[in-house]
């Protein structure tokens, strides 16, 4: 009788997930290489010229049930989520450039799909954006909105928001737009409150990236971020958050080298096998590129770079494999090498008896195709957690940490970064929103 209860109760718990309805809108920030290569990837896919290749919610699978029960549904099949036929993007620039012709610019994509898609790409032409070159060194934007302090600022990107609205059923915001200088926390960031009385003041603590956030997290908008920069991870912008049921997650899409990081490192610690240095450079072209040529804004995805080995590692607990690990990241700005950035890994662990070994990783990847549907994803998700019930007013979405090199955690925790864990915690967020049992993959009752 318990069993069946909890099962009744499972059921009621799923059909409260509110279906996804009628056109989702996004609202993209920076309609540069990343940008278009998503907003062009999702019309090739929906035309079938590509596949949605490296698209969790497109093209994963998940398990429900035990291993014997065959169940395992495409995870679009088991959530709610939104259908790529349903999404309407629009976005904000520094440059008038439309959707086609950025991605031109770009040159992620081949000249031959980019001009079969033209007609729809031309049609998405940017709002102006919000820019203050203090923030970026390297761009000088020519498409700004203007106004006597951020608080007016604020009020344009949200009157852009409740314009879009009218057209939309569902709206989610998302950064693409390019690192800005190291920020930490001060007293503006501390509350609604001070943040609104910071807005006014033209506070420097507050960057363009914090403007977009506050306006979306106003009216009840999610908010994702795919650059390191200091925009959500403050108290005031998780108090919006939580008041007004608009999910955030953390930050910096995990696409390449990070990537690779949060794939071996816990392989190492899953064997005990000791590290004493790991040296990380890059070379890469692009805006992106351009942009981290600044000492400024290199601060800042260095620390997003740098945090996932301590956090995995644990060097407290495992003192003689990790305390005295030497961990360098160094990007170079190299224009020929345009969206395909390299990454050269360089690692030096030691096994049995202290014994030296070396392991070596060159990692040519194309930056924009990986971190194009992490931001679909991210984007799907998040729509799907104001939809849900059980994620109403949590705020912070740990679980979209599998995205992330900066995974955004509630205070007092420390961030999960290992691949694995966080695909897991995943996917029993997803079993959970829907009412399944959790797997923990124990197995014993194989056995019995």
């Amino acid at each position: 009788m318990a069993t069946r209860k909890k099962a009744v109760s499972r059921s009621k718990r799923a059909a409260k997930v509110a279906p996804a309805k009628g056109k989702l809108g996004v609202m993209v920030v920076g309609l540069g290489a990343v940008a278009t290569t998503m907003i062009a990837g999702v019309e090739a896919v929906l035309r079938g010229l590509a596949k949605p290749i490296g698209s969790l919610t497109q093209m994963g699978t998940i398990r429900i049930g035990k291993r014997t029960d065959n169940r395992s549904p495409k995870i679009q099949d088991f959530v709610p989520l939104a259908d790529l036929n349903d999404i309407v993007f629009t976005g904000w620039d520094i440059f008038k450039d439309n959707v086609y012709e950025s991605a031109a610019h770009a040159n992620v994509l081949d000249k031959e799909l980019l001009q079969k898609l033209k007609p729809y790409l031309e049609k998405i032409k940017p709002m102006p954006a919000v820019f203050d070159q203090h923030y970026v060194k390297r761009l000088n934007g020519t498409h700004v909105k203007k106004g006597k302090n951020k608080k007016e600022l604020a009020e344009q990107v949200r009157a852009d928001i409740k314009a879009f609205k009218k057209t939309v059923d569902r709206v989610v915001m998302i950064w693409c737009g390019s690192t800005e200088i190291f920020l930490e926390p001060t007293a503006v960031h501390k509350s609604i409150k001070a943040f609104e009385k910071g807005l006014e003041a033209n506070d420097p603590g507050i960057a363009p990236s914090q403007i977009y956030a506050y306006a979306a997290l106003s009216e009840g908008v999610p908010f994702a971020n795919g650059a390191p920069n200091l925009t959500v991870d403050v108290p005031a912008m998780i108090e919006l958050s939580k008041k007004n049921n608009a999910p955030i997650c953390g930050k910096d899409f995990k696409t390449g080298q990070t990537f690779m990081k949060t794939v071996l490192a816990p392989a190492f610690k899953a064997r005990l096998l000791g590290v004493s240095g790991w040296y990380s450079t890059n070379i890469l072209g692009n805006r992106d590129g351009e942009v981290l040529d600044d000492p400024e804004s290199f601060k800042t995805k260095e620390e997003s770079k740098l945090g996932s080995l301590e956090y995995i590692f644990q060097p407290e607990l495992y003192p003689a494999l990790y305390k005295d690990i030497f961990h360098k990241v160094r990007i170079n700005y190299y224009p020929p090498r345009g969206d395909n950035k390299e990454g050269w890994d360089n690692i030096d662990i030691f096994g049995w008896l202290g014994y030296p070994m070396q392991i070596k990783v060159d990692f040519l990847c194309r930056d924009s195709i990986l971190a194009a549907p992490i931001a679909l994803d991210l984007v799907l998700f998040l729509d799907l957690a104001k939809r849900a019930p059980t994620l109403r007013g949590l705020g912070i979405q740990e679980w979209l940490s599998f995205y992330l090199k900066s995974p955004q955690v509630a205070e007092g925790l420390y961030p999960e970064h290992d691949l694995f864990i966080q695909l897991m915690k995943l996917k029993n967020t997803l079993r959970h929103i829907m009412g399944a049992d959790l797997i923990t993959h124990l197995g014993l009752e194989y056995y019995d």
